[in-house]
């Protein structure tokens, strides 16, 4: 099984041919950011960290420790949905869509280091 790229990139950012499968990975949808516009192929919203974590974190750089450790932990919940992805990059690249300013603290860097290290096991 030949393993595509999985990339984060922010929503806000103009789609490319070069994104592959695009998917939005927010549970609420980003502000300012039209529906036509963002030529998404799926919300994945419910691998989303939970409502009660993504409000604790806040985006806050010094609680991205924790962050990560619950997220993963949410993750567990969800193996077919991230069956589903893992599957989808053997196939073509998966770009993991945020809306967050912060481009080393959000949980598309998370799900992606989850989806890499399933794929290899």
């Amino acid at each position: 099984m030949d393993k595509q790229p999985i990339v984060t990139k922010r929503i806000y950012e103009s789609p490319s041919k070069n994104d592959g499968y695009r998917v939005l990975v927010d549970r609420l949808w980003p502000r300012g950011v039209s529906k036509k516009d963002v030529q998404l192929d799926k919300w994945a919203k419910e691998i989303a960290p939970s409502d009660e974590l993504r409000k604790w974190f806040d985006h806050d750089p010094e609680k991205f420790h924790e962050f990560k450790i619950c997220y993963k932990q949410e993750l567990e919940d969800h193996s077919d949905k991230l069956s589903e992805l893992i599957n989808r990059s053997s196939e073509q690249k998966v770009t993991l869509l945020y809306g967050a300013k912060d481009q080393e603290h959000n949980q598309a860097v998370v799900l992606k280091d989850v989806l890499k290290n399933k794929r290899e096991t």
